[in-house]
């Protein structure tokens, strides 16, 4: 297929590479030309604006930040996409968004799947992402050899939308997770244990996730996970908020969790690493966890 790629961050590069490497035409955009040259190096065309990404393409595929940026594409892509193409939505969106680019999609005759992945960038470069769409389900069926080049655990869930929803509430979760992790380590250290061995434990217990694996190793050695930034955590636990509030479910540990999260972006700003939230609850503990050392604790 002739395939728009607009956005090529951390989750969209390494899909469009994916995309060059099983044969497809790419088309790549983004703001940043270093990325679509290293995408142009593997074997993709450079396109010099979303709009010409979109032009003649089967299928545009968006990964962005967030809702604001998903609109401002639109009005750029849609107009230069041909009747009866489709727009795929990688991005994380809120529904009013995803209301309104429908609208927009559907008045273009542009069929539009909302696609958001899960995985992380080892996920995005493996090509073992998880798709989460919602869309039409013959647009789904055309554009499926696409989404098996990038994922490997494809949902259709519903109308569009549904991979939207389906994306904000497990991720919320993942914020949660981190947040409980944190506290975690920090009792079992603060009564005794080594962090390297509690951290352990809860990799081999009942309180086991990806989380412990991918970010515990994280917060222990001071990194915090550069490889996503802390306002777009913030961003994705106000969408979560949102989303309840629209459905009418009530999530007050989710209330909290975005709280936190939003101090730790007041105080660290929107490009720290997203782990870097913890360290506020590690400070009221007075416990920066890969700092402690037993041996001083010891008389």
């Amino acid at each position: 297929m002739r395939i728009g790629f607009v956005g090529l961050g951390n989750m969209g590069g390494y899909m469009a590479r994916n995309l060059v490497a099983a044969g497809h035409e790419v088309f790549a955009a983004d703001l940043d030309p270093a990325k679509v040259q290293t995408l142009v190096d593997a074997g993709a065309t450079a396109a010099s604006s979303a709009a010409e990404a979109a032009l003649g393409a089967d299928v545009v595929m968006t990964s962005l930040p967030g809702p604001k940026q998903i609109e401002a594409v639109a009005a750029d892509i849609l107009p230069a996409m041909t009747e009866g193409s489709v727009w795929v939505e990688l991005s994380t969106n809120d529904m009013e968004c995803a209301r309104r680019i429908g609208s927009l999609a559907a008045d273009a005759g542009v069929s539009i799947l909302d696609a958001p992945v899960s995985g992380g960038w080892e996920g995005a470069d493996a090509g073992t992402l998880t798709v989460l769409v919602g869309g039409d389900a013959t647009a789904y069926d055309r554009v499926r050899p696409v989404f098996d080049v990038i994922g490997d655990k494809i949902e259709h869930l519903g109308p569009h939308g549904a991979g939207y929803v389906a994306k904000i509430s497990q991720v919320m979760l993942c914020y949660l997770n981190s947040v409980c992790l944190t506290e975690a380590l920090a009792l079992g250290v603060k009564g005794g244990v080594e962090p390297e061995k509690m951290l352990d434990i809860i990799r081999h217990s009942t309180g086991r996730s990806y989380v412990a694996d991918r970010y515990g190793p994280e917060i222990l050695n001071g990194g915090y996970d550069d490889t996503f930034d802390l306002g777009l955590a913030v961003k994705d636990l106000r969408l979560a908020t949102s989303l309840a509030s629209s459905v009418d479910a009530e999530l007050p540990f989710t209330g909290d969790v975005l709280a936190l999260y939003a101090r730790a972006e007041e105080q660290f700003g929107f490009d720290a690493p997203h782990l870097i939230a913890m360290q506020l609850i590690e400070q009221q503990n007075d416990l920066i966890l890969h700092q402690h050392d037993s041996r001083k604790d010891t008389p």
